[in-house]
């Protein structure tokens, strides 16, 4: 891997902010002409560091959903409980985030689900899979007034 520079990161910043910028816009927000600009993209995306584009979906519009997020302690804590319980999570659709936390529980899970029946049966089922849960907690998410899909790269990364 490539040590990243200044201008890299910006061009990172900007991508995360906007995909869908053209590479003459890209260009000029970084101060490169565009060629070498397009060039560093290549590289980056060449060596992982941009792993792929998306579209970012207000699924509110599409109608009503729920977002819960679920704090799961397993019963044991030996490698092969959490590759079992995590082969699990990654197969269902509506956990969307999955953290390994420090602290008083395991996992940090987020759902979004239809709504409060769909969540519960998923949680039923995933306890009646015997796939290590000891205990969860459910925190429903009643207004989420701030949500960044992008994260502070220039800050994170001083270069």
């Amino acid at each position: 891997m490539t040590k990243l520079d200044r201008i890299d990161i910006k061009i990172l910043n900007e991508l995360q902010k906007n995909g869908r910028i053209s590479n003459v816009e890209l260009a000029e927000l970084v101060n490169l002409s565009p060629s070498p600009c397009l060039m560093r993209v290549k590289k980056l995306q060449a060596e992982g560091y941009i792993q792929g584009y998306s579209a970012q979906i207000d699924v509110g519009k599409l109608g009503q959903t729920l977002t819960v997020f679920t704090e799961i302690t397993l019963r044991n804590h030996r490698q092969t409980d959490f590759a079992r319980f995590l082969s699990v999570v990654e197969k269902t659709d509506q956990i969307i985030e999955c953290h390994l936390v420090s602290g008083g529980y395991d996992y940090l899970l987020k759902f979004v689900t239809a709504g409060i029946e769909e969540y519960q049966t998923i949680m039923e089922r995933l306890t009646d899979m015997d796939i290590g849960i000891d205990k969860y907690f459910s925190f429903v998410v009643l207004k989420s007034p701030i949500v960044k899909a992008h994260m502070p790269l220039t800050s994170l990364f001083r270069v």
